[in-house]
């Protein structure tokens, strides 16, 4: 197998080893049996848990970067922009659930670098929001990273609680709600801003 193609298949199965038995209790025994291959083989890829743990994050961080971006350059229409990447984070939650929890678990962002790495994530998003709230709406870019920061934690924050309690309201219901409350906020900037 090329080198590219293990690295990717011991992510995968670094991946749901976690979810399964959590950061803590799975071992690099754990992840080197689940996906088939000796721990030496594993080590050649990753020094350590705590490693693959961290490239796993990137890993993760890196592709939900990528498809907010495309979501949020697919249109020139600011409202849908914003619908794009409520439905971006929302499909993040619900088709990716075991990467969700695994980046996002709140234990583990006691690791400084996990910490790090999701202040960059936000930091990324909010910058690229604020490149298109601060000019459209007339605010400094700073204010506008600030606003694009918020906006980033509040469709996070509410799609994780959707998908915790989904009898709460369909998808499409809760993307709507939430589209609501941040396009209600956003037009308020700037009542021109469509």
């Amino acid at each position: 197998m090329a080198k590219e193609d293990r690295r990717d298949q011991l992510l995968t199965t670094a991946l749901n080893a976690f979810a399964d038995g959590g950061y803590h209790t799975t071992s690099m025994d754990d992840i080197a049996a689940a996906a088939g291959v000796s721990k030496p083989v594993l080590y050649q890829h990753f020094p350590g848990k705590r490693e693959l743990y961290l490239a796993l994050v990137e890993y993760t961080l890196v592709d939900l970067s990528a498809k907010l971006d495309h979501s949020l350059a697919a249109s020139d229409v600011n409202r849908i922009r914003v619908e794009s990447m409520i439905d971006t984070h929302f499909e993040f939650v619900e088709h990716q659930p075991q990467a969700h929890r695994l980046v996002f678990s709140a234990d583990l962002l006691a690791f400084p670098e996990v910490a790090d790495r999701l202040n960059n994530f936000y930091d990324g998003i909010a910058g690229i929001i604020a490149s298109v709230l601060g000019p459209n709406v007339g605010i400094p870019h700073t204010q506008a990273a600030m606003l694009g920061r918020g906006l980033v934690q509040m469709v996070q924050t509410a799609a994780v609680y959707w998908a915790q309690h989904p009898e709460s309201a369909t998808r499409q219901e809760a993307q709507q709600q939430v589209f609501r409350l941040a396009w209600g906020g956003i037009s308020i900037l700037d009542e021109d801003w469509k």
